[in-house]
């Protein structure tokens, strides 16, 4: 009885905790974050074929089959935003932009109980969505007109079933419970009526949603072939969250008494007004294959998929205002990226593993803005994971660089180049 309580008590303080934690996310991968576990992370998140701790919840269920015991992990990451940069060119040319240097921590909780020997249960906690961009100097930054901060917060709750067919094939799939906020600030302007009929700004721009929940599901497969050879597959289904939530103009004079009187007359300002917003979701899959070259050597390759696609376009409605309504084009493209990961066993107990993926980045040059300059990627990582008796740690290291990346086609004229670096540090208790 004892027992139970304390892990009661551990899955609410850890529920509290994480739901501090996930308040912001960044956007390693898109706007997706595939860092759910220390372990899996030091290869570079190459873990569709090994699924072999309380993770497995997130990259494959089906390895969930294969416990044991009961398992407990919980762990959280550091990511950090050191560098990132637009240089303008064109119409723009000689401006440039910093963002602010910012600091998350999305977090993650495994709990894995077995019901009998062919059926275990898994409860898992993560935040695989988010995006923030934050620009310094608002008042002075070029691209206000587009965005001057963004955050997407989701995080996941996902109760999953594992079978195990035989000791060497194993089954699972769950259901996902998406909870998610979506912030937009920027500037707006309006042309002035007056010759020479400049663009003036005149307002300030803050929308910002309720906390909205959708629902999607996951199925994962696991085939553990030799002593040598594994092989993985699982799928994340997509899922749409619908939002609502407030937008509040604040004006911003010009200094032109009649144009600001007119302005004053057209905008709703300082009054909040009902917004209403969706995103799309995308599906993702993953496929993996790992293989045992010595009792001290494992290397995993995987090749995941995300369904980006779905993410067109981002329609902003004011239910009250219809002229204020608007639709931010997207026209993301689906894409696959590549994993490679190694684990070296120094003795039962430690444990180091290194790792590489490329990321190819679904957003069509055309829609590289300021709201999120996303661009391809190379990650590198290093981990080390350590065992006792009960419990068990794993860290992980990662640089994340952004290719430099350009626009001459940006559908707001905003052309420039932008450049990106992200680190990421993370710690799992496993016991």
């Amino acid at each position: 009885m004892r027992k139970r309580r304390a892990s009661f008590a551990l899955f609410t303080l850890s529920l509290m905790f994480f739901s501090l934690c996930t308040t912001s996310s960044v956007y390693p991968s898109g706007f997706s974050f595939f860092e759910h576990g220390a372990k899996a992370a030091g290869m570079s998140g190459a873990f569709t074929a090994q699924a072999d701790d309380p993770s497995a919840l997130f990259h494959n269920a089906g390895g969930l089959a294969f416990f044991d015991g009961r398992k407990i992990s919980l762990g959280t990451n550091l990511l950090a935003i050191p560098h990132s940069t637009y240089r303008g060119l064109d119409a723009f040319a000689g401006a440039s932009g910093e963002q602010v240097k910012q600091v998350f921590i999305p977090s993650h909780f495994y709990y894995i109980q077995p019901i009998n020997d062919a059926w275990k249960f898994g409860f898992g906690f993560n935040s695989p969505f988010g995006l923030a961009s934050k620009w310094k100097d608002p008042d002075k930054w070029p691209g206000r007109f587009i965005s001057t901060k963004a955050n997407l917060v989701s995080f996941d709750l996902n109760p999953s079933l594992g079978y195990q067919v035989n000791s060497k094939f194993g089954i699972g799939g769950g259901a996902i419970f998406r909870f998610s906020k979506v912030e937009l600030l920027r500037r707006q302007q309006l042309r002035s009526p007056l010759p020479p009929n400049p663009l003036l700004e005149v307002a300030d721009v803050r929308l910002k949603s309720n906390t909205e929940a959708g629902f999607g599901w996951n199925v994962g497969l696991l085939h553990k072939a030799t002593d040598k050879f594994s092989w993985g597959a699982s799928y994340r289904s997509r899922m749409k969250v619908d939002y609502s939530g407030k937008g509040r103009f604040s004006q911003i004079l010009t200094g032109v008494a009649p144009f600001d009187a007119a302005v004053a007359r057209s905008l709703p300002f300082n009054q909040d007004i009902p917004i209403e917003t969706a995103i799309r979701f995308p599906d993702t899959g993953s496929l993996g294959l790992a293989y045992a070259f010595s009792e001290k050597l494992l290397v995993e390759t995987d090749v995941n998929w995300t369904g980006w696609r779905r993410f067109g376009k981002v329609d902003i409605n004011f239910p009250q205002n219809r002229t204020l309504n608007a639709t931010i084009p997207e026209n993301w493209k689906s894409v696959f990226n590549y994993r490679t990961g190694v684990r070296w066993t120094q003795n039962p107990t430690s444990e180091w593993r290194f790792g590489y993926f490329f990321d190819t980045t679904p957003q069509p040059v055309a829609s590289l803005n300021p709201l999120l300059p996303d661009a391809n990627r190379n990650g590198f990582s290093a981990g080390y994971g350590h065992r006792g008796k009960r419990a068990g740690t794993d860290f992980y290291a990662m640089i994340v660089p952004f290719n430099s990346r350009t626009t001459r086609v940006n559908r707001e004229g905003f052309n420039g180049t932008y450049e990106t670096t992200v680190l990421v540090f993370g710690a799992t208790l496993n016991w």
